[in-house]
């Protein structure tokens, strides 16, 4: 079997991996020249932490600097509250490891280049399918020397939520709806400043703090469209933002020199009802566009890439429906989750509703706050069906 996979992201990188070590011929296409592009959230979960044991790769990705968070914190204008605790699901695994993406992304197709039936190539642009006899046979790419075409069993569209692949087959997701946008943007941190990363929320107003060590990395949760009215407002109005609801950062925004330090995620929550054609499959967020709420874009799509292999492996080529059908309901059950997080904490924040202020008081209950916590730990660390990889 051959395979060429569109994107270098978590999803077509670890399926690149899992097929090359199985002895596939596989390519992987990546249409920048590096890795080096600002992620955002970069969260690797228990979920992803288990399948990289599988691989053999653990202690190699531990030795990557990162910083492990155990637990789940909201901050509310009347205090911190502990809403999950990871400590207790079960096996080695028990934080939320945050790393930036490209290190992760280097880590697997490092590994995956060790295999010699494996090929990475970068600067290299999927801009459409080669179909014959009613089947997707490869797709077309351009790289720097031109337009060239690659043929082969399997074509996986891993090429993120704004596809090429995905719409040349003719597929269109179904958009579910995000009630907000995020703005992202770095600021020094400094000892004595708090230790955990946390959600920060207030009437109006919500902030996602991320520590890195070295830095926060802060995602400042805005109305859906309100981007281009925060820029008119100017940088000093972000400024004030971050004062008010970050205290302790108040003598460091001076940071945020404009908005040339500023990225604006535009959040989208979408699905196809149909990944696949003959010969040819979406996976990861080609397949599932999810909003950052819990942050578990990048192990979803790291479980249809395990999902993937281990079908294309055990049955073929032709099983491509058999992926679909066994990562549909995970993909549902998450975004689900997701828009019930955004009726229920996301907008009334937005809106400045004093509903944004009940979560912490669930939590607080003695017996409903410690399933919640229960539950939602599991659902975060591990999702709703985790994958396994198979043997070698």
């Amino acid at each position: 079997m051959r395979c060429v996979i569109a994107g270098g992201g978590p999803a077509g990188a670890v399926l690149a991996l899992l097929l090359a070590r199985a002895g596939v011929e596989v390519t992987l296409l990546e249409k920048h020249a590096d890795f080096l592009r600002d992620f955002r959230g970069d969260t690797i979960h228990p979920s992803t932490l288990q399948v990289l044991d599988e691989l053999g790769l653990a202690e190699a990705f531990h030795r990557i600097p990162h910083r492990k968070a155990y637990g789940i914190d909201l901050v509310t204008d009347t205090g911190r509250t502990r809403i999950s605790s990871l400590r207790d699901l079960p096996g080695p695994y028990n934080y939320i490891a945050f790393v930036p993406q490209w290190d992760f992304l280097t880590l697997i197709t490092t590994e995956a280049a060790t295999y010699p039936n494996f090929r990475l190539l970068m600067n290299a642009e999927a801009v459409g399918l080669i179909r014959e006899g009613g089947a997707v046979r490869g797709l077309r790419y351009r790289d720097a020397e031109g337009e060239h075409e690659l043929r082969a069993e399997v074509t996986i569209a891993a090429d993120g939520r704004g596809s090429t692949l995905r719409a040349a087959a003719g597929l269109v997701p179904k958009e579910l709806g995000a009630p907000m946008d995020v703005v992202w943007f770095r600021m020094p941190r400094v000892d004595g400043d708090p230790g955990e990363t946390f959600l920060r929320v207030s009437a109006g107003h919500m902030m996602v703090a991320i520590n890195r060590e070295t830095y926060w990395q802060l995602g400042y949760v805005i109305p859906k469209g309100e981007a281009e009215r925060l820029r008119a407002d100017g940088v000093g109005e972000l400024r004030r933002q971050v004062e008010r609801l970050l205290p302790f950062l108040g003598d460091r925004t001076q940071a945020i020199a404009g908005f040339e330090d500023v990225s604006v995620l535009t959040v989208a929550l979408n699905r196809l009802e149909r990944w696949y054609r003959p010969g040819f499959l979406c996976i990861g967020d080609a397949a599932h566009a999810m909003s950052p709420v819990f942050g578990v874009g990048i192990n979803l799509a790291v479980q249809d890439a395990v999902a993937t292999a281990n079908i294309l492996l055990s049955e073929g080529p032709s099983a491509l429906l058999k992926v679909q059908r066994r990562r549909m309901f995970p993909t549902k059950a998450t975004q689900l989750a997701q828009q019930v997080a955004q009726r229920r904490l996301i907008q009334p924040a937005l809106s400045g509703s004093a509903r944004a202020t009940g979560l912490p008081d669930l939590a607080a209950l003695p017996v409903v706050g410690r399933l919640v916590g229960r539950l939602l730990a599991r659902f975060v660390g591990y999702g709703v069906r985790p994958e396994h990889v198979s043997a070698k």
